[in-house]
């Protein structure tokens, strides 16, 4: 419940919010590479939406994978790479 003072007095719930802990990411995005500028922009008018302090952070890893983008094309050409969904699998 959000704290709305005596709207919605007796327990009536007005709005929803989220409880999150610090430093947990809100939004991520995956996109092209000459499109990251306008999602950095597009981030950084959103985060004036949420309460508290907010901040872009530009992953260096390769999408919604645990690989940075070199070795993500080393593992995809040595084929130890499977896809599965929005991330990939390492074959061992």
């Amino acid at each position: 419940r959000l704290s709305t003072g005596m709207r919605g007095a007796f327990g009536k719930a007005y709005g929803t919010a989220a409880r999150v802990h610090i430093g947990s990411p809100l939004i991520s995005v995956r996109t092209k590479e000459e499109k990251v500028h306008i999602a950095v922009e597009a981030l950084r008018l959103s985060k004036f939406k949420f309460a508290g302090r907010q901040k872009v952070f530009l992953s260096k890893k390769f999408g919604f994978t645990h690989f940075s983008k070199a070795d993500y094309d080393k593992w995809k050409a040595c084929g130890r790479l499977v896809p599965n969904g929005v991330d990939v699998k390492w074959l061992s």
